[in-house]
């Protein structure tokens, strides 16, 4: 381990140059000789195995991660949707201080945004090399300033798909699912994760922050057709769906939730598709889980083994026909809860924590993590307090964003849902984990609603005030 000892001084004097050259009279930066291996996963809910959420779920390459860091098992999202979700993460603000709140526009086109500093060019200012592969921002797009180096994007659908589902009722060849049967190693994601084993075999001094994004289980929902073998449709167990479940939401909710790209529940239901649907997503989930194992094994064989940080998260849920609905875009648990897991090299291991998080806290948490200065603006919090000891006492909640006006905010049982209209929900997650009955309107829960209504205008108040003044 000589050549990381050399590293050490080097990357300390480097950091000590350049921090001194952009923040003037601060003298020292302690940085450490930590790699970061940034997972993302695209479209992932709770169906993981070490999640305990669904008995079918199998990942043994997530679970085994989670073996060797924490799991926060009440993580959020920012944004129930792709852009706005990874906007968030990567700048380190909510979409009320971005203004983005759909899939458009790109945060670089944007004057309040263009400027702003990503995470990965945060790190890169500090000696690091940066390189990505797969999707890390919204359609693979290319910043050059965050990543010098680009693997492979090759995109969602791959031109030896072949569309399964013809008598689809959407307008978009995406919402699509079922079996592929050629060679995995053609498979986009594979292609993704190859390219990341080449990279760990590639040995130098500098510390490298390595983003990968795989696409499944986004639709399409295409995987190689062995891992729909071992899932007879005879056994697939279908998410449960109250009849009337919609009967006690505010108008605003049911306008919020409206999507025309993919097939009703009542499609899915009235065509005998919705366990070939569900199939599908286990099926992607375990194809996405075996490039995660490829990727910890080669990373395990590495000279990195022993100073890399692994962060494994999704940019946000997916319904599969809960609450009637399909897709992501809601403000209910199935579309913001997402896996999150963060190993630390000498940190603790096989530790849960069920304190709410949010994606926003792992730019802040890789900042504090690897010895690098803090930034004062960012929305979000480092969560490394709970790295440290996940039972300890924590007051923030984690806040979803989706269209402007629109906040749900979740603590450590409850969820909180206020409307641009001021109309709201409240769910009591210990005994309605479903979120089947809004207590909204009983007077038993005023105390706590008004609580969580407080938690909400206090957190974006904050945020405001952070704003503005760095503008």
């Amino acid at each position: 381990m000589i050549i990381f000892f050399k590293y050490t001084l080097s990357v300390k004097i480097l950091g000590v140059l350049i921090f001194l050259n952009l923040h003037s009279g601060l003298t020292e930066v302690k940085a450490k000789d930590h790699n970061v291996l940034l997972i993302a996963i695209d479209d992932l809910n709770d169906w993981v195995g070490c999640m305990n959420t669904n008995t079918a779920a199998r990942t043994p390459n997530i679970d085994r991660l989670s073996k060797r860091g924490v799991l926060f098992t009440n993580a959020h999202c920012q944004a129930p949707i792709c852009n706005p979700s990874r906007t968030s993460l990567m700048l380190g603000l909510r979409p009320s201080s971005t203004g983005i709140y759909v899939n458009n526009p790109w945060f670089r086109s944007l004057e309040t945004t263009r400027s702003r500093m990503t995470m990965t060019q945060y790190f890169r200012k500090f000696g690091y090399r940066t390189m990505s592969a797969g999707k890390i921002f919204h359609g693979s797009k290319v910043d050059k300033l965050s990543f010098e180096n680009y693997g492979p994007r090759p995109g969602q659908i791959s031109e030896k798909d072949k569309r399964i589902q013809k008598d689809s009722p959407s307008k978009t060849r995406l919402w699509d699912f079922g079996p592929q049967n050629y060679d995995e190693k053609d498979h986009t994601d594979y292609q993704v994760s190859s390219w990341c084993l080449e990279q760990l075999k590639d040995e130098d001094e500098k510390p490298f922050f390595m983003a990968v994004g795989f696409y499944r289980p986004h639709v399409p929902m295409f995987a190689p057709e062995a891992y729909f073998k071992s899932r007879p449709l005879d056994k697939v167990v279908l998410p449960s769906v109250k009849a009337d479940d919609r009967k006690d939401l505010p108008l605003a909710a049911l306008d919020l939730i409206h999507n025309t790209l993919p097939p009703s529940h009542d499609w899915f239901v009235k065509s005998g598709k919705w366990k070939e649907a569900v199939q599908a997503y286990h099926a992607c989930v375990t194809y996405t889980d075996r490039q995660v194992g490829r990727i910890l094994d080669a990373l395990d064989s590495s000279i990195y083994s022993k100073n890399t940080i692994v962060i494994l998260f999704s940019d946000h849920g997916f319904h599969l026909g809960e609450k009637q609905m399909w897709a992501k875009r809601s403000l209910w648990e199935r579309s913001t809860r997402v896996p999150l897991i963060v190993s630390l090299p000498d940190g603790l291991q096989g530790k849960r924590c069920s304190k709410p998080v949010e994606l926003l806290s792992i730019y802040p948490t890789l900042v504090e993590a690897c010895g690098l200065p803090a930034i004062d603006d960012l929305d979000g919090v480092s969560i490394k307090p709970l790295l440290d000891d996940p039972s300890r006492e924590w007051r923030f909640p984690a806040l979803t964003t989706f269209k402007k006006g629109n906040h749900s905010v979740r603590s450590e049982r409850y969820r909180y849902i206020q409307y641009f209209d001021g109309s709201e929900e409240f769910y009591d997650h210990m005994n309605d984990p479903e979120e089947w009955v809004n207590l909204s309107s009983d007077d038993r829960y005023e105390s706590l609603i008004k609580k969580h209504a407080n938690m909400l205008k206090e957190t974006l108040r904050k945020n405001e005030n952070k704003t503005s003044k760095k503008s």
